[in-house]
């Protein structure tokens, strides 16, 4: 398992998935490496849940940090094509976050969760030693809605088409130049553009919008995020067991994402993309799905085809699941070079 970062595939073979409670048969979809979502049966209902750490960085702002914070949870069972529903949210928050502070989180997170249609049902609300930001908790969201709505993430079928929405590195590159906009080392406009991308760093309305507009053309849908795009790629045809053929030069790629990577030193493909969409859609729903999604101002653009095989080939080389997110250690040279920018006895 990487030091930072997600669990990968061989930690989770052998230490996770052999260990899942008891079998039931309202099981559906269980935990698999790259599935955003969980998939129950009740009573011929489907209830989509999925679950994830609550991230509040003080940087942003805490109205700004909340709404990221919710988007990010609600995600991952967005992409199942049923709407969010339901959350539960646990906070375990640092001893140094005051009642103001968090009043600012939850009053986000409660707009949020109404403008999306989600009630928030149960919970846990407390202050901890030990505990830090950014990482101050943990949540569960719940789709609800009938089976022949999901969109599986296991389903991209051959001779499906391959979009891509907002194009890599956008959460990266909307973090990182937010959070250590001096260390970064960026001029405006670029930094000002690249800041920007931190605002398509949520797919929830754009995954709702897909699944309106395909009309059960939609075959899989997946959130980018650890490991970017070719991670992404990569989950989408191995839970589907196809080959995935992608050139780059169909991919949007966003303002100041470019500059930002190179800044740092990682690459695009291979680094957090938050917000971003990998959609496999029947081709004779493909123009419906583009132009819903050019209506909400959604950069997206077809990037490649589903075939029969397995792997993925980016413009005629075979790439892997990367082994780790680039992000990560970025993250941490630029703390430690703002620490040391903003400490005058610093060597």
């Amino acid at each position: 398992m990487p030091n930072l970062g997600k669990a990968d595939r061989t930690f989770l073979a052998d230490r996770v998935l052999p260990n899942l409670g008891a079998d039931r048969d309202d099981v559906s979809i269980g935990p698999a490496h790259g599935v955003d979502f969980g998939l129950l049966d009740i009573g011929g209902t489907a209830v989509a849940i999925a679950a994830d750490p609550v991230s509040i960085l003080p940087t942003l702002g805490f109205e700004r940090a909340g709404r990221f914070a919710v988007d990010f949870v609600l995600a991952d069972v967005a992409v199942s094509g049923l709407a969010p529903s339901h959350l539960a949210i646990a906070f375990t928050l640092p001893p140094e976050m005051d009642d103001e502070s968090f009043s600012r989180v939850w009053g986000a997170i409660d707009d949020e969760a109404r403008e999306l249609g989600v009630s928030i049902v149960t919970g846990h609300t407390a202050r901890y030693a030990g505990c830090s930001f950014p990482w101050v908790g943990g949540a569960t969201a719940i789709a609800v809605g009938d089976h022949g709505e999901v969109i599986r993430p296991d389903g991209a079928r051959v001779g499906d088409e391959i979009l891509v929405t907002n194009g890599p590195a956008v959460e990266t590159t909307g973090l990182l130049s937010t959070l250590f906009p001096d260390a970064i080392g960026l001029d405006d406009p670029t930094l000002s553009t690249a800041q920007a991308r931190l605002d398509e760093a949520a797919c929830v309305r754009d995954a709702m919008t897909v699944s309106a507009a395909g009309n059960g053309g939609v075959h899989a849908m997946h959130d980018a995020t650890e490991c970017g795009l070719y991670g992404a790629f990569a989950e989408v045809a191995g839970s589907a067991g196809v080959r995935l053929e992608v050139s780059t030069e169909g991919v949007p790629i966003r303002p100041g994402v470019r500059e930002t990577c190179d800044a740092v030193g990682i690459d695009p493909w291979t680094a957090g993309t938050g917000g971003t969409l990998v959609i496999a859609v029947d081709p004779e729903h493909t123009a419906a799905v583009r132009d819903a999604l050019d209506a909400e101002d959604t950069a997206v653009g077809v990037a490649g085809t589903v075939e029969r095989g397995s792997g993925v080939v980016v413009d005629g080389e075979a790439v892997t699941h990367p082994e780790t997110d680039p992000t990560w250690a970025a993250y941490e040279e630029l703390a430690a070079a703002s620490d040391r920018g903003s400490d005058p006895d610093a060597a």
